[in-house]
């Protein structure tokens, strides 16, 4: 399982022009969000990780992950109406 923690203090929204996680270029308004990986658990979540598989990463390390972004999100939105 996945841990992993958000720095809603560092929550905001900023103006981006970056690269995508498939090097394309983009730029857009958007809400930049701090996850914190431990260091511990970079080489199991990177193990169990394939890139070309559509099931990749497992639901018991996505979905923890998934969560920490939507609810440092959702904090964000509701303070910052």
């Amino acid at each position: 399982m996945a841990h992993a923690h958000a720095d809603y203090s560092q929550v905001a929204i900023q103006a981006i022009s970056s690269q995508d996680e498939n090097g394309q270029d983009f730029s857009e308004d958007g809400y930049v969000i701090p996850v914190i990986v431990p260091a511990s658990e970079v080489a199991e979540l990177l193990l169990n990780y394939d890139p070309t598989s559509g099931t990749s990463p497992t639901v018991a390390y996505s979905r923890p992950l998934s969560r920490v972004i939507l609810d440092a999100l959702k904090r964000y939105v509701e303070e910052n109406p």
